[in-house]
């Protein structure tokens, strides 16, 4: 991880937050948040989406041994339509936080959007699993914990593939819905113009 930064502030104790699955037509959005040891390293830790699933499972295993502390939640498609993709990811993360066993002294958020949270100080970081460890870290544990999730569901509401397409608006997932229809894992407040009604 030579390019990642350890830190934004020396010395303060910092939490990394990230979600996983924003874009996806079904399933939960997962939140993580991270505190790293300041001399944690990791050569194959990087932004969870350009790690292969082998290198996630590797890294996440050290990010949970060895961080100083972690925390992943789960906010449902139910909750997303309540919300909308965007407070539902920012709550995903405040609730991350507040699930950490030590209260950070600063937060890093993914992204360009936050909603101030409990009077902790916080920066947003585009591309910032790119940038500091501890967000990647916390990309990480969501993505690895959504993607086992979808695997379950996958079990449960077989025919989607979701175990491949982890409820990404693939070919597959779109012709899966038109034959099957949507189930309670659906966010009905996404629509892919895929699926729209035509006059014609």
């Amino acid at each position: 991880m030579p390019h990642l930064l350890p830190y934004l502030h020396e010395g303060v104790v910092e939490a990394g937050c990230d979600e996983a699955g924003r874009g996806p037509l079904a399933g939960p959005v997962y939140a993580a948040a991270v505190i790293l040891p300041p001399d944690f390293r990791h050569p194959l830790l990087n932004d969870s989406k350009q790690m292969s699933a082998k290198a996630r499972q590797t890294v996440r295993d050290a990010i949970m041994k060895d961080a100083v502390a972690w925390a992943v939640v789960a906010v449902s498609a139910e909750e997303i339509d309540l919300l909308n993709i965007l407070r539902a990811s920012i709550t995903g993360m405040q609730r991350a936080v507040k699930a950490l066993r030590i209260k950070p002294d600063f937060l890093l958020i993914d992204g360009n959007k936050f909603t101030p949270f409990e009077g902790i100080p916080y920066k947003t970081v585009v591309h910032g699993d790119a940038t500091y460890a501890s967000i990647a870290a916390a990309s990480v544990l969501a993505k690895t914990a959504r993607d086992e999730h979808m695997a379950r569901l996958a079990q449960k509401y077989p025919g989607y593939g979701w175990e491949r397409n982890a409820g990404y608006p693939t070919r597959e997932h779109i012709d899966a819905i038109r034959r099957l229809g949507y189930t309670p894992e659906h966010r009905r407040s996404f629509q892919p113009k895929e699926l729209e009604p035509t006059l014609f």
